[in-house]
């Protein structure tokens, strides 16, 4: 009985850290709202609505990356696990639910609704060389040795390198058609704009140190330059956008 109330204490102990780290860190990270902040995130919106405009306006996700898709919902997932007990703000509730829900209908959308348009013949990045990676980076370093901490620091990480199966795909077949084109800009513009947020809140805030963030996002923008400068050269010469292989 005696090793049996130790085991249980011991797993509400852990449940309750888990829970105490993942609010105070979502507690300070909310602490301040900036301009920076709100146009990153209006343009993650816009990204998931482009995405989801071109599918359902052309009944097809030629074009999209399955394995992107899918691992931003495995993201999502592993980062809002406390949406079931950590209340910031309604803002905050709110872009969870949205983030949430939009990557498993995307997936639906790809996977059954329209999978005659899936190009499965180019997808063909193995994630496994970015999950795996990114899973024992996540044990390795880590705010907290706790499992909710320790799925925070991963979702972060695969972020960072999740758009990599895009890029291939896109890669592979040459030319970009104008809505993918715009939903990959205003996905790292998102992330641009979070990078001029952190140091803002690093400028003006005490004690603001967040290195997990700070290099996986810097990571995940540098992973975008290249993107960025050919989308800005077909603007700027009215021509296609075309990656190179």
């Amino acid at each position: 009985v005696s090793t049996q109330s130790t085991g249980e204490s011991l797993g509400v102990f852990v449940v309750l850290e888990s829970f105490k780290l993942g609010h105070n860190r979502k507690k300070n990270c909310l602490s301040k709202m900036n301009i920076f902040r709100i146009v990153g995130d209006l343009l993650h919106l816009l990204s998931i609505l482009l995405i989801l405009a071109k599918i359902k306006s052309q009944k097809s996700c030629a074009g999209i990356s399955l394995k992107s898709q899918e691992l931003y919902a495995i993201i999502f997932s592993c980062r809002y696990l406390d949406i079931f007990w950590n209340f910031s703000s309604y803002y905050n509730i709110i872009m969870k639910i949205f983030f949430l829900a939009s990557s498993y209908y995307i997936v639906y959308l790809m996977r059954f609704k329209f999978k005659h348009s899936y190009d499965k013949e180019h997808d063909t990045f193995n994630i496994l060389f970015l999950i795996v990676p990114s899973a024992i980076l996540a044990l390795l370093v880590h705010l907290e040795f706790t499992v909710f901490e320790v799925l925070w620091a991963f979702s972060i990480y695969l972020e960072a390198v999740a758009i990599l199966p895009q890029i291939f795909l896109l890669q592979r077949t040459g030319e970009v058609d104008n809505i993918t084109s715009h939903y990959i800009f205003a996905l790292g513009g998102y992330r641009a704009f979070y990078l001029f947020n952190w140091l803002y809140r690093y400028l003006t805030e005490d004690n603001y140190v967040q290195w997990i963030i700070w290099i996986s996002g810097t990571v995940q923008t540098i992973l975008y330059c290249d993107f960025f400068y050919y989308f800005i050269r077909s603007k700027w010469y009215k021509t296609k956008l075309t990656l190179p292989s």
